[in-house]
């Protein structure tokens, strides 16, 4: 069977996943009802696009986020696959029915506050949504699939695609408006990344040394760290390329708030050692240390 079209029902019904759909679905509504729909200010994607056609036509814009969302949501049930497909219609259709029946006033007038607590809220929406393995807004869907016909990023058509909304948006509402909505955007952005990836970051820390069994007894018994190592070679250096030396490639998970550590500790064991770090999106598996108090 094609697992695309397989629907994982216990997944769509996990109590965790429709938890952080509501939660994402709610902060969307305050965003969009308490700072954004009423003052025009515009989010990239579907969201954008809908708050733009309000401007111009008299549809309810809870109306034009299904509308928009359509083609997004076949595009996603028919490339990604059904159980996210599902996931996606219910977070769309919640996200309608929020801003159809639930009335915020507007929490301030001043348009700095305005684009950044409008994106804030967007961003948190956007992000547990996304968390509860759906999304509010298309755009990601189309980006993803796109990416794969056209050789582009889906970053660089997210960007092209939101770039002629905020043009549309300064014709429409005025070039003010418009800066302001790329700091709604921006803000919305950078929101959901931190909810999605978490906000304590895990990155990878690779160590290249001579002392590499020295290293190694450092991260394992002093840090209670699991390591990963791998073989090679270390050398090949440009004023004596045929000089080389075989070593272990050692690599743990770690945590922004202990690289420095770590780092400082692997130096004075070799001044001379390498490192390399790397941001990762999500750890699963394997020995994690608890990080209650990171000490």
């Amino acid at each position: 069977m094609n697992t695309k079209k397989k629907i994982n029902w216990k997944s769509i019904f996990n109590p965790k996943s429709i938890l952080f759909t509501l939660i994402g679905v709610f902060f969307a509504v305050v965003g969009l009802q308490g700072f954004m729909v009423p003052n025009n200010f515009l989010d990239g994607g579907v969201t954008g696009l809908s708050i733009l056609a309000t401007g111009f036509s008299n549809i309810h814009i809870s109306f034009l986020l299904v509308f928009f969302n359509i083609p997004f949501l076949i595009i996603g049930f028919r490339k990604i696959g059904y159980t996210f497909g599902i996931k996606a219609t219910i977070a769309v259709i919640l996200l309608a029915l929020g801003m159809y029946f639930f009335h915020i006033q507007p929490f301030t007038t001043d348009k700095v506050l305005i684009a950044v607590f409008g994106g804030f809220f967007i961003g948190l929406g956007i992000g547990f949504v996304i968390r509860g393995g759906g999304v509010i807004d298309g755009l990601e869907v189309i980006g993803y699939y796109t990416q794969k016909k056209s050789g582009f990023s889906s970053g660089e058509i997210i960007l092209v695609l939101n770039t002629l909304i905020i043009l549309g948006a300064a014709y429409e509402f005025g070039i003010e408006t418009a800066m302001y909505s790329i700091l709604v955007y921006f803000t919305a952005m950078k929101t959901s990344d931190y909810v999605v990836d978490g906000f304590e970051e895990y990155t990878a820390l690779t160590i290249i040394s001579k002392e590499h069994r020295a290293i190694k007894r450092l991260l394992v018994v002093d840090f209670g760290k699991a390591i990963s190592v791998y073989k090679g070679e270390r050398g090949y250096l440009p004023k004596s390329f045929d000089v080389k030396f075989d070593c272990d490639i050692i690599m743990t998970i770690v945590t922004r708030l202990e690289i420095h550590r770590m780092k400082e500790a692997a130096a004075e064991i070799d001044p001379n050692a390498f490192f390399y770090v790397q941001s990762i999106k999500e750890v699963k598996g394997g020995v994690m240390k608890k990080r209650a108090g990171h000490d």
